[in-house]
Parts: C-alpha cells; structure tokens; sequence
C-alpha cells in the first residue's frame, strides 16, 4: 500500500528558540554582578536582532507596558521581517531579573507566539491571582473556590493525599493568608523569590515534584504560562488583581472586570501556540548557560501547541564560528 505523506508545516518554535538563546548568551554574562537594568538590557537587545531576522509580522502584546525608552520590548511593537505569518508576540526577556543579578536560581528567558488577536491583552494591569496544575487535574480546579477545596480537588484527580501535594508560591508577604491555608490544609510549600512562568511548567513535569502553583504573580507571565500549558495538557486560570482601590477603579472605567475568570482559553484562545524557554541561572526546570573561552552552552524547553510536540535542547554555541553580535546565529 502507498504511503502519502504531507508536506511539514513551519515549526516558528525552532526559529523562536534562537530568540531565547540570544537572550540567555547575553544576559548571563551579568549573573551575580548585581545590575538587573544591564542584564534586562542585554537580553532585550539580543532578542530583538533575531526577532528581527525572523519572517512574520509579529505585534508585541506582552513586553514591557508602552513604548517610554528603548530598548525595551514594548506593547504594541512590531518585529520581524513584516511578511507574513500574522502573530501575537509574548516575551519576558528575563523572567527572575533579581535571581539574575543576585546570582541566584530560576532565571530564565521566554517568548510565545500565535496567530493575531490570540492573546490576551491585560493592558496597564500587570497582576493576576493563578492557579496551575498539569493534566491529571486539569478540568477541576475552580479559583472562585477555597485554597483548600482545590487541594482536595487536586489530591484526588492525582491518587494522593493533601499532605503528598507539593504547592509553589512566590515568596511575598502578600501571600501570608494563602501559605497559612495551605499549611492548614497539610500540604508541602515550596517558596520561591522570583519566576512563576518556570514554576506553572513545572506542575505538567512529574519529575519536577509540583502539584500546583497558586498565588498573585504578574499577568504577563500568565500568559507565557498559558501558551506553555496549553500544548503540556495542563491548566491555568486567574483573576486580575488590582494593587489599590484607584487602579480597580480604572480597571472598571477601562472594561475590565476584577471578578471575572480569565481562563486559559481567554490568556490564548488557539492550540496553534509556540514557547521557547532558555535557562540564563540553573534552576529546577533548566540549566543555566555554562561559558567556555570559545563558546557556550545551553538548555531551552521548546514546545509547539498544535502537535503536542515538547523538546529539551541542549546546545553548543562556538564564538570562534561567529562575528560580533551584529552576526548572532545562536
């Protein structure tokens, strides 16, 4: 019998995992040296000269708020060559900027893509209370119910018992009530300083030993998350936090609506999504990047919505091969 075989569509993930690359390269060079402006800076301008090199006509929808001083990525920037594919653009060029300059654990680089008009837009509202799990218990978390209620949720779509759940949090005194709960509820905490993208990836990552992220984080890296857990099997959902009663109120002059669910379909509404993650620091979910006198290494979570498709790249960077940053292949 003849077997056909369709022609490959473009994995736009392989191209995008240069982006995070880049970034990574560029920013790891200022671990522990105690300046997060230089190292956002480095990563940014890495990441836009291979966005740039790449053909699509992306618009910037996670970035860096509005356009005040470049080189920032900002809302509402558009990368690219300018042909199509029309894309929705995600970036946070270090998620873990103080893990970064501290010379601590958990920095990485990230950047999404999807079709246009895609992803959501939280414009100036840059917080969000997240719940997060991987696939055994996607379908039955519910974040208008109680801390403990999920637990119980969690525990029994996984065969366990509450106190076998292992809940991440970012370490912030804003989450006193919530680690009270849990700790109330008997389940396992474990704190972090900074990085709640790598921290949702790890709840569909068995060996990673987390069962679910909670707590208010920024929505940007929500929706980093989202694109990640969507083509994982996992879930997440969140609920716009304001910060005070003014920027409530302006949420509500502007239409948004602090009480409504935002879920995963809403932070990306297509399977047709494309994450790329490069570790800068070692943490938990990648390695950080090791220099050598002639070149780097690398470790970057690739993943690609509409396939299922997750792949770990481990990549070897030779210097010697390249010209000066103008000429970045990574």
């Amino acid at each position: 019998m003849k077997t056909t075989h369709q022609k490959p569509t473009r994995n736009l993930a392989l191209e995008l995992v240069r982006v995070t690359e880049s970034a990574a390269l560029s920013a790891g060079r200022f671990m522990g040296r105690g300046d997060k402006e230089a190292a956002d800076k480095a990563a940014v301008d890495a990441m836009r000269l291979v966005l740039n090199s790449i053909e699509m006509d992306a618009l910037v929808i996670i970035g860096e708020g509005e356009k005040d001083e470049a080189p920032m990525l900002y809302n509402g920037e558009k990368l690219g060559t300018g042909k199509p594919p029309l894309l929705d653009l995600a970036v946070d060029p270090v998620d873990g900027t103080r893990p970064l300059a501290n010379g601590f654990l958990n920095s990485i680089a990230t950047a999404s893509l999807a079709p246009r008009g895609t992803m959501y837009d939280p414009g100036p509202f840059v917080y969000m209370n997240k719940i997060a799990v991987g696939p055994k218990a996607k379908g039955i978390i519910d974040i208008n119910v109680s801390v403990t209620e999920n637990l119980i949720r969690i525990a029994k779509a996984e065969d366990k018992q509450i106190d076998d759940l292992t809940v991440i949090v970012l370490d912030r005194p804003r989450h006193q009530e919530l680690i009270a709960e849990i700790r109330e509820a008997g389940a396992r905490i474990r704190l972090i300083p900074d990085g709640d993208v790598a921290a949702a990836l790890m709840t569909c990552l068995p060996e990673a030993g987390i069962d679910v992220l909670m707590g208010i984080g920024g929505t940007p890296e929500g929706v980093l998350a989202a694109c990640a857990l969507r083509a994982m099997g996992g879930e997440i959902q969140g609920k716009l936090y304001a910060r005070s009663p003014e920027e409530r109120q302006q949420g509500k002059k502007m239409g948004y609506d602090f009480d409504a669910v935002i879920t995963m379909n809403d932070l990306v509404s297509t399977d047709d999504v494309f994450f790329a993650a490069t570790g800068i620091t070692d943490g938990e979910l990648l390695d950080g990047v090791r220099y050598s006198g002639h070149g780097a290494d690398t470790a970057s979570l690739v993943i690609r919505g509409k396939t299922g498709s997750v792949r770990w790249i481990s990549a070897h960077h030779n210097f010697d091969k390249l010209n000066p940053i103008s000429e970045i292949e990574y």
